[in-house]
Order: structure tokens, then sequence, then C-alpha cells
């Protein structure tokens, strides 16, 4: 169950449960503390996140999932004013702002002398007191040269308000998971004592100047935006709007305990003022959920689609569209939305779908993950999973004019618009697909395009190579939870990211690395650097590797060259701070091409031990295996026509784009699986239906075999509809072929069931066999 972006498990709840039960002095703040640990769930400062378990743990016992600990009195009426300080006296000031001089904001938390100063002031001035102030918070005194002239404050945001909500455009879920990135003014005085023009608007300036710096100092992160009520009935809000602060409109007049609607209090001014540049990309971006783990089933999943999406975090409905879907795309991989759904409401339904705001790319592909997982712990003990990263461009230029959302993917700003995609794929040792442990996609900002010396001197995680850190953790977590397994994650030259090696050789327990080596870095004790060094090393042996048939290039056997040694690489310069690793390289090149051709050379880094010359060929074998995912990114684009989709914004294309992967792997899988182990059944792929249909049009015969045929004979009829020749030079059926077949297929299941031919089938069959 999903509260407040968090995973609530049966056992989890159970926890709960028992803890109240067995502890009766238990309080919610310490249950909450618990559960937090539980979770893992802590804010950037390392800290519980206790306010936002509270809530979910109130949600929960608002359903009549838990029940808590009994709530604790808690007053808010003022002390015995006569155990309190003398009032003081507040200074009187009329000048020009330029007359008044050391003018600077103070923070009030932890220094109880100016907090006790700031609630008198404020329970003295301002018509809101001094509090309670919601979660967190900062407060601030405006000291100058002839005393405090004021005070400010800033504390959580409102819950719901619909005039910033649909100003930043995000979704409900997007909204639950980010609202901590908005701050309110909560209070804001200058003293009536204090007369100088201009000085609220300046005093403003110099808090947004600091808030966010002040703000992760105190909480681990930064705000990106603040926003302010302004009571109508008072005032205008001109110093805000002096301050260049945003005016949104007017709120309804409820308060934030009006859960009645009542409307009671009088409707202020909204304004927004923000802190971050990319504020709104910060904002909407897709929500990170916590990885789903996988579980224990109570009931096998009724099939594929259930198996790899049953468990999305989407509402029963939703839910149900969604595996729909996924059938529809499976029995017509190349067709558009509308022809693949086959139905006026069910393409409907479909466009609604992809329109939700909860339908986001990361949700869809969570389910899957687990599902990967799943199949990963079933391999033997000690066996290699290899992950090869990779990137890819999705060219929706034809789509531009109606659809938003998109980002250059060429080389000019205005050229070519699309999104990028960065998938994960885990395949065994042998190339069979598993399935993916990660995938990202984006579109780039056109207005950062073409200012790369900027973005050299930022930290890796406000780099677009910060994709192949994101996908290495999520690996790693894999890795941890399958210690009898040796997941090795791979990249070609793009992934040969010093960082990428820093964060491996931080987890000796965690996945291998397997890298194109791209940088001639510059080697610890060694008057070389990397590639003049391996190149002297002498030549360990020869090893065969089939080289596929590329757009420039033919099929052929190549002879390789293997060199291999133990180094330590050092850290680029203006990466000093990082300490030097320890890896293995291996060169694999070519002697002996063809004329014509260029000769192939391979040096790869990875950090998994490399003392001969067997397993300097087993790297190079586990290489070639990174292949798998380049083809499966061009027969993602030309079997499912992804870059063909009717979509009007590149988040519903990003939707789509999730469900399309998972078909493609699955067709992918069930073409490798047919080679691998061609004796299997396959019906674990097809159904009744389309294995009996698919025999009847082979055979040739009206009544098709009481067993289906085996999955290596079924992927070739299938081909076989789609093209496939079957000649002994053609070797065995690719993914091109069967997706076309399998829309083949559909088509003549459909005409199969409309005939009645598969109630039929056994009625033929028992009157063949006779009494």
């Amino acid at each position: 169950m999903l509260v407040a972006g968090r995973e609530f498990t049966d056992e989890i709840i159970q926890q709960i449960g028992d803890a109240v039960r067995s502890t009766a002095s238990l309080t919610r703040c310490v249950l909450s503390r618990m559960v937090c640990d539980w979770l893992g769930w802590h804010g950037a400062d390392g800290r519980a996140s206790e306010a936002s378990c509270r809530a979910a743990l109130l949600k929960l016992e608002r359903r009549g999932v838990i029940e808590l600990p009994p709530a604790r009195e808690v007053s808010f009426e003022r002390r015995d004013p006569g155990s309190a300080p003398p009032t003081p006296i507040w200074p009187e000031v009329n000048a020009a702002l330029s007359k008044v001089k050391g003018i600077e904001l103070l923070v009030v938390n932890g220094n109880k002398a100016l907090s006790r100063h700031w609630r008198t002031m404020m329970q003295a001035h301002h018509p809101l007191s001094d509090g309670p102030l919601c979660g967190a918070q900062l407060r601030y005194l405006i000291q100058s040269g002839q005393g405090i002239l004021g005070g400010l404050s800033f504390s959580a945001a409102a819950w719901r308000l619909g005039v910033r909500d649909e100003w930043i455009g995000w979704s409900e879920g997007t909204r639950e998971a980010r609202l901590s990135m908005i701050v309110s003014n909560s209070r804001f005085l200058i003293l009536p004592t204090v007369k100088v023009a201009s000085l609220a608007s300046h005093v403003l300036g110099l808090a947004t100047r600091r808030l966010a710096s002040d703000w992760q100092q105190h909480y681990g992160y930064k705000p990106v935006l603040v926003e302010t009520f302004v009571d109508s009935s008072r005032y205008e809000g001109t110093c805000y709007r002096a301050a260049n602060w945003i005016g949104l409109g007017m709120t309804e007049g409820r308060g934030r305990q009006d859960r009645e609607h009542q409307a009671e209090v009088s409707r202020k001014h909204v304004f927004m003022y923000a802190l971050q540049r990319n504020w709104r990309k910060l904002l909407t971006a897709p929500r990170e959920l916590p990885r789903l783990s996988p579980a224990v089933r109570a009931q096998p999943p009724a099939d594929w689609a259930e198996e790899e999406f049953g468990r999305v975090r989407l509402n029963q409905r939703l839910t149900q569209r969604l595996l729909s879907i996924a059938h529809d795309f499976w029995g017509r991989p190349m067709a558009n939305i509308p022809e693949a759904c086959d139905s006026k409401s069910k393409a409907q339904g479909a466009y609604r779908f992809f329109s939700n705001d909860d339908v986001l790319f990361g949700t869809l592909l969570q389910p899957h993950y687990a599902a990967t997982e799943e199949r990963i712990s079933g391999l033997d003990h000690g066996s290699v999973v290899l992950v090869p990263q990779d990137t890819t461009s999705l060219n929706y230029t034809a789509l531009q004019k109606s659809v938003d959302g998109l980002g250059p993917i060429g080389t000019t700003a205005d050229g070519a618009q699309g999104l990028h995609l960065h998938s994960s794929l885990a395949v065994t040792a042998q190339g069979l697909p598993l399935g993916f442990l990660d995938a990202q996609c984006w579109a780039r900002d056109p207005a950062e395009f073409g200012k790369k010396a900027q973005r050299q001197g930022l930290p890796i995680e406000q780099k677009e190579s910060y994709r192949w850190i994101k996908s290495y953790r999520a690996v790693a977590a894999v890795q941890k939870r399958n210690s009898q397994l040796t997941l090795v994650s791979m990249g070609d030259r793009e992934a040969d990211i010093y960082e990428l090696f820093a964060e491996a050789a931080g987890e000796p327990a965690g996945p291998k690395l397997l890298i194109r080596a791209k940088h001639d870095r510059e080697l610890q004790g060694e008057p070389a650097r990397l590639f003049e060094t391996i190149q002297a090393q002498p030549i360990a042996g020869y090893q065969m590797v089939k080289l596929p048939r590329q757009k420039d290039r033919a099929a052929r056997e190549a002879k390789l060259a293997i060199r291999f040694a133990a180094m330590n690489l050092c850290p680029p310069q203006d990466k000093a701070q990082l300490s030097p690793i320890a890896i293995w390289a291996v060169l694999a090149r070519e002697e002996d091409a063809p004329e014509g051709a260029e000769p192939v050379e391979w040096l790869l880094l990875t950090t998994i031990e490399v003392e001969n010359f067997e397993q300097a060929c087993e790297k190079v074998a586990w290489y070639t295996q990174r292949w798998g995912i380049e083809v499966f990114h061009r027969t993602l684009k030309s079997g499912c026509r992804i870059e063909d989709r009717q979509l009007g914004h590149g988040d519903r294309l990003e939707a789509c784009l999730a469900i399309d992967m998972v078909v493609a792997w699955r067709i992918y899988y069930m073409v490798k699986l047919g080679r691998e182990v061609p004796h299997l059944p396959c019906d674990i792929f097809l159904d009744k239906d389309e294995w009996q249909v698919l025999a009847c049009i082979h055979t040739k015969k009206k009544i098709p075999p009481a067993q289906p045929p085996p999955i290596g004979e079924a992927n070739r009829m299938v081909a076989r509809l789609g093209g496939f020749m079957g000649r002994k030079s053609d070797g065995e059926p690719g993914t091109e072929t069967m997706w076309r077949g399998l829309q083949r297929l559909d088509a003549m299941k459909d005409v199969w069931r409309l005939m009645g031919l598969d109630t039929l089938t056994e009625s033929w069959r028992s009157m063949a066999s006779g009494p």
C-alpha cells in the first residue's frame, strides 16, 4: 500500500500493530521514529522524516488499516505572563534607506535570547502573533545599526493551494512528494516605530538571497520556491511586488483547518518567488518512488501482463487499463494505438490513461523491475548477470508542432526534437535477456543547449552523465539482495567516468564494472599513461570473436590479440580530492582485418580480477553481450514504431514508451529463449488460441495438435508469417520478423475466434479419435 510516497507492506503493517499492542506507553512520536527506521525514511540531512511519517500513519488509521496509540493533549496557550521578561524598548527610526547602516538578517533558530526577542515582538505587533508555525521553520531578526527593526519567518507551505498548484502544473502525487521544496514566508514585520521607505522590499531581497543556503544548513536540502499570503482586507502586497515576487491571484478564504469548506477567513493575495531558475523542472519531474522489491505472491500471476505490470502503484481502474493496453500492444506491436486497441472505446481509454497525471514512465516500469529481479534471483548459485547500459535518442520531430515536452536530440537546439532513453538490461552470460533493472527518459532543456563549458565545473549529480551512476546504484540494490550472484554493470566509452569507478570502489561487495575506455588516464607509479602502458604488455594469446553485421560492416569472425595488466588509475586534475582506483585493463585488438575494414580494438577496464589469459577472454566475451542492448534499441524503434506514436505531450510519450519497452523485451526474450532452450512448450508466451491457429496454418490441417509445439519450432512458424524464409543460410529468426509475424498471428487469432473455431476444435478432435 503506497501512502505519502512510501510502500507500507503487510509486514510493516504487522510490525506497527505488534509495537502498539506490546508497549502500553508507546507514543505516536516514538512510533513514527520506529517506522522511519523500518522504511529507511530519512530526509536529506539524515534525520528521520517524523512529520511526514506521522501524517502517513494518520491516513492509515483513518482507513482502518492500523490503530495508533492515544494522542497526547497539547496546549498552545500562553504561559503565565508574570514569568515573562520585560518588554523591549522598540527603536524609533525615521530616515531614508541609505541612511540606515548595517542592515542584516540574524538567524533566530538555536539562540534562546534572539528567539525570545522575536516572539515578544511578534506577539506585540503582528496580527497573527508568534505562532505556532507549521513544520520545518527558520526565523530571522532584522538588525541594523539602530537596533532590531523587525523580523520574519519561513515555514511549511500550504498543503493545497489552487492558484499555486495550477501555476506549477504538478500532479497530485508529485505535489505530495515535492511540497517540502516550497516554503512559506509565514511572518513578516517591520516595527510600527520604523518609518523607512523601501525597507521591506530590501529585507525581502536579503532574505531570498540567503534562504536556500540557510535552509540547506538546517534541513539538508534547498527549497526552490517561496510563497506568501497577504491579507487583502489590510494590505496590497506592495513590498512583495517591489521585490519582484509574482502575484498569482487570491485564495478562496479557507484556512489550514477548514475541513468543512466554511471559508470563514478573509481572502488573501498569493505571491511566489523563485529561488532557483529551474524550479519548475525540479518540482514537476517524475517522482522517484522507492523501488518495489521482489515479494512472495499470494497466488501466481494470471498471465505475463500481470506478472510485469500487476503490482503497479496505480488505482484498480488504471491498473486494469494498463493490463488491457499491454495485451493489445503485445498482439499488434507494430500498430498505432487505435489499431492496436481495435475499438474506439478502448482507444479512447488508452489516450485517457496516458494523459493521467499519475501515469508516469518510472511508475509503470517499477513492477517490471521487481519481476526482473525475481528472474535474476532464480538463477543458479554463482551465476553471472551482465547489465549493459546504453543511451539512445527517440526522434519525434514530425510531431514537434503538436507535442510539448520534447527537447533537442541533435547538434543544434532548433534541430531534431525528441527524447533520450537510457536503459539497463539484465542478461545472462549467454545473452538471455531477463528484463530491465533501470531506465531513464528525459528531454533536454533547449535553454541549456550549447553551454558545455559552463557544465564542466558542475558536480556530477547535475550533469547528464550522472545517469550512469544512477543505473549503477539500481544494479547495486539488486546485488545487495542477491549476494549469491555476481552482477556486472557494463558500458561503452561514454561510461568511462571516474566518479563511476569511484562509486564501485567504495562498494567492494557491490556490482562489478566492465567499461570500454575512452580517456588516456594517468597511472599511479607509471611513467606512461594508460594507452601506452597496456599496449606495451606482451600478447597473452588470441581469441576468436563473431562480429555482428552493422551498417558499414559485414558480419565476420575477428581474431583478437589479448593483452592485460593490473594498474591504478589516477583521478583527473579537477577531481584531485578522489583517490586512485585499482582496476584491470584488457586490450583486445584485431589482427589481419579484411582489406577495407576497420580493425576492432577494445580497451576494457574492469574491477574484476584478471590474472590469466582465460579470465581476460571471459571479459571480452562478456563485453560482446553489450551488443544486445543496441539491437534491442533498434528493434524497439522499428518494431514498436515508437517514434510514430501520436500523443500530445512528452510525458505521455514516455508513459507509452514504458509499455512498449516491456513488450519489446518480451519478444526479444522469446527469440533468445527459443534459441537457448528450444524444447520448452510455446504456451509460456502464446495463449491457446494463438498456438492452435499457428499450428493449423503451418500444417495446413483443420485440427490443431493436442499439445503446444516447442518454442523453437513455434518461433520459426511465427517468423515465417513475418517474412522469414527459413533457408539454411538464414540462421535463426530475429526480432524484426517476429514483430511482423506476431501482428499477423493476432489478426488470424481474431478470425479464428470469430468463426468459432476455438470452441469447435475439441469437438473435431474427439470425433477424429473415435469412441
